[in-house]
């Protein structure tokens, strides 16, 4: 059957230099084998379908997909699909606040001035990285083991181990090999510079590293390790996707319980029906 169907650009205000994500307005009626497969047919890093909530507390039901798995939360979809879900004429119980209900729970999404905001998830794994597993990263990675400043897991649904780097320019120098598991890397810009920090995402695909554009989990799990350690202050922005021609903007902020809030523009690319 035909369903209404959008492409949007996420962390960005400009079209084509932010993380690209296909959404499935009108996801009912599908298998999660159907899903699946057309995730890998878009071959982007998440595809979502939206789905009525199971409960009374969230406005709309969410299944992440990248094209080899389905993920119980993910950042940028969060944020895309609640725009294209908005765009579509959907309303919120709160006009101020929008719930959304995935894998891991009910994520708290918000409108700011210039896009929206997700509150981040609590961490499922966090603590110091197993010092054989941080060896082989930094190998990875190029770089020394002296190199890294700091590391830690930062596990919030996607299994991240997050990498703290002397500066930005030692981020933006990488030229990984085949990573182990999904990593994440951040390095400090200059003060003064637009943006504080400076990250970048791998994670292994069929025996090669693929670098995601920009990544709302991670910055959701980087800013709170950041924050909870004293090595950032809110609110800051983080630059993303530099490396590979993009040009991410990741609003950080807090809120007046201390909650971590990740955020950023989005923009519709693509609008009409697919055939599913």
């Amino acid at each position: 059957m035909s369903r209404a169907f959008t492409q949007v650009d996420v962390f960005t205000a400009t079209p084509y230099h932010g993380n690209a994500l296909a959404v499935v307005l009108e996801g009912n009626g599908l298998g999660t084998e159907e899903m699946r497969r057309f995730a890998a047919w878009t071959n982007l890093s998440e595809t979502t379908f939206v789905l009525p909530p199971t409960t009374p507390e969230a406005d709309y039901r969410v299944r992440i997909f990248t094209p080899a798995q389905e993920l119980p939360f993910a950042g940028h979809p969060t944020l895309g699909t609640c725009h294209a879900w908005l765009e579509a004429g959907g309303a919120p119980r709160d006009p101020d606040e929008i719930v959304q209900e995935c894998g891991a729970g009910l994520v708290r999404v918000r409108r700011i001035p210039d896009g929206l905001a997700f509150q981040a998830p609590p961490l499922i794994r966090s603590g110091p990285v197993e010092e054989p597993l941080l060896a082989r990263i930094a190998e990875a990675l190029g770089i020394a083991r002296d190199d890294v400043v700091d590391a830690e897991w930062a596990d919030n649904g996607p299994g991240w181990v997050a990498v703290l780097l002397a500066d930005a320019a030692s981020v933006l120098a990488l030229r990984p090999g085949t990573v182990p598991c999904d990593v994440g890397v951040a390095g400090p810009h200059p003060e003064g510079a637009e943006c504080a920090y400076e990250v970048r995402a791998f994670f292994p695909h069929q025996g090669a590293t693929v670098e995601d554009p920009v990544t709302g989990s991670l910055n959701a799990s980087l800013a709170q390790w950041l924050l909870r350690t004293g090595r950032a202050e809110a609110p800051y922005v983080a630059a993303q996707g530099t490396a590979i021609g993009r040009a991410g903007r990741v609003q950080i902020t807090t809120g007046a319980d201390g909650e971590v809030w990740v955020g950023g523009s989005v923009v519709t690319c693509v609008t009409g029906r697919v055939a599913l």
